[in-house]
């Protein structure tokens, strides 16, 4: 990790008014103390597998590094999930221990029966209960002095359950060069953290970005890293987080950022701020455009996968391409390729691929665990096909249009549902919307919006608006791309990440649920 003198390495603080500042010295000492409660008292071994999941507290940066020091491979998992998830998670992923709060705590007794293969489980809480080893108890008595284990880079480290936007989750198993990839001058470039920056992720702590970007970025170059418990996603609070505290580059998905947009905040100049980061699913050009006016700071657009991390971004400095996912980020070789791997030429439409021949590059995973049918089914020539389409243009700008499965095929026309929903978030109606294919008698497949209204437009004439909609559609972009059928919803199905769930809109059209 990085060293910063007398400045916190995790500044962390909640609604009670707690807070908690660690140096480097401090998480080296209580990360040392935790591989030896997870060794010694709770039985696991190098190779073993924990579930960990945890919320926003001091303890989920100590047990993700404990892990790495001992060996134990941890798979996360977000505190939003279900009985019917956890069983999911523990039976695919055959973990050993379970690492929890009190809050998921009776869900695990209930169906541990189903569970075969978890043996321990680790309680972090202010209480005990039956059958749990006590983690803040056993973290006091623990002993300072661990030798960390002499991991290879190849060796494994952490199991992501992908977030099934397209299907059941996935089990992506990511090495030790996850880590070191976060070390190398060409991912360091991209953010420029400097040691007295301030960051704040607010990515759910069973993600890939809040490893890479509320751990392994900013304390590689020895950056603060601040963070909030919100136990409820409140955007009002952040708001006022942001005013309070001196954050000076922050983190978060695109419906974030949209959310704080719409406060009736009388100014969201946060004094502090000087760049926003986001990714995880399309950034509207909408939203991008108004945080900049709004906030005088730039908001620039990510893109990776739960397989891939951080792959492609605009480094600090460099030029924005309003709606451009920016450059490759080395060692990634990324290009736009056919069915076939062959790689497309400049401004063509295709399957954005990540070089994997001759040399697989550091950080990409190691594979789909346990399955290596779509391990090879994202093989693709000479490259990992990514599952997205895209195009790049003659400078090496990535534009992303879509998952493979969201692109509409309508008359012969190929429509991305984000030019369709960047469409409608112009108009004051739309608070947010999703498109996705719908099936026609005639044309096959047609375009059709799931829209969100903003409050002031709920009294309106439903059936007036939606042919307003389609007409301003067709005024604001080509017409072909125009939804010819419009539902108006109350909310949209997402991924606990803020993700729109296309494919259950999808299978809802085609009747396949």
């Amino acid at each position: 990790m990085g060293r910063r003198g007398s400045n916190p390495a995790l500044w962390w603080v909640n609604d009670q008014g707690e807070e908690v500042k660690w140096t480097f010295g401090d998480v080296t000492d209580l990360t040392c103390r935790t591989a030896n409660v997870l060794t010694h008292a709770c039985d696991l071994q190098q190779g073993d597998r924990l579930i960990l999941i945890l919320p926003r507290i001091p303890e989920w940066w100590l047990v993700s590094l404990g892990c790495i020091r001992a060996g134990i491979i941890f798979v996360p998992g977000t505190t939003q999930m279900k009985v019917k998830d956890f069983v999911y998670r523990q039976n695919l992923s055959k973990a050993k221990g379970v690492i929890t709060t009190d809050t998921l705590a009776p869900e695990v007794d209930s169906m541990a029966s189903e569970c075969p293969a978890l043996k321990t489980k680790i309680l972090v809480s202010d209480h005990s209960r039956k059958g749990w080893l006590d983690f803040r108890s056993l973290i006091k008595a623990a002993s300072p002095d661990h030798t960390c284990v002499k991991s290879k880079t190849n060796d494994p480290m952490v199991i992501f359950f992908t977030s099934g936007t397209t299907g059941l989750p996935k089990m992506a198993k990511h090495s030790h060069e996850l880590a070191l990839r976060s070390s190398l001058p060409s991912c360091s470039r991209v953010m420029q953290m400097k040691t007295n920056d301030i960051f704040w992720c607010l990515s759910d702590p069973g993600w890939v970005t809040a490893l890479v970007c509320s751990m392994f970025h900013p304390w590689t170059v020895g950056s603060t890293v601040f963070s909030h418990d919100l136990t409820q996603f409140d955007p009002k609070l952040i708001v006022q987080i942001m005013f309070e505290y001196p954050v000076t580059q922050c983190f978060a998905v695109p419906t974030v950022f949209r959310m704080l947009l719409q406060q009736d905040s009388a100014s969201l100049r946060f004094p502090n701020l000087e760049c926003c980061w986001t990714g995880g699913e399309a950034l509207l050009l909408e939203d991008q455009q108004k945080w900049t006016q709004r906030t005088g700071v730039p908001l620039i657009e990510l893109y990776g996968q739960t397989e891939t991390g951080m792959a492609t971004g605009t480094s600090k400095g460099m030029k924005i391409k309003p709606g451009s996912l920016g450059k490759a980020i080395p060692p990634f070789d990324i290009k736009v390729i056919d069915e076939k791997g062959h790689v497309l030429p400049p401004n063509t439409e295709g399957s954005i691929g990540i070089r994997i021949k001759p040399t697989r590059p550091t950080g990409l995973f190691m594979c789909y665990e346990d399955d290596p049918v779509k391990t090879a089914k994202m093989e693709c020539g000479d490259f990992y096909n990514t599952g997205d389409k895209g195009i790049i243009d003659e400078e090496g700008y990535i534009w992303l249009l879509g998952r493979d499965d969201d692109v509409i095929n309508a008359s012969g026309y190929r429509i991305g549902p984000t030019e369709v929903e960047n469409a409608l978030a112009q108009h004051p109606a739309v608070a947010e919307s999703a498109v996705v294919s719908s099936p026609d008698p005639v044309r096959g497949q047609v375009v059709k919006a799931f829209i969100v209204l903003t409050p002031q437009f709920l009294s309106q004439d439903l059936e007036q608006l939606a042919k307003e909609l389609q007409q301003y559609v067709k005024s604001v972009t080509a017409p072909y791309k125009y939804p010819r059928k419009v539902e108006f919803v109350l909310e949209l199905p997402k991924t606990v990440t803020g993700k729109i769930k296309r494919h259950e809109l999808r299978e809802k059209e085609f009747g396949e649920v």
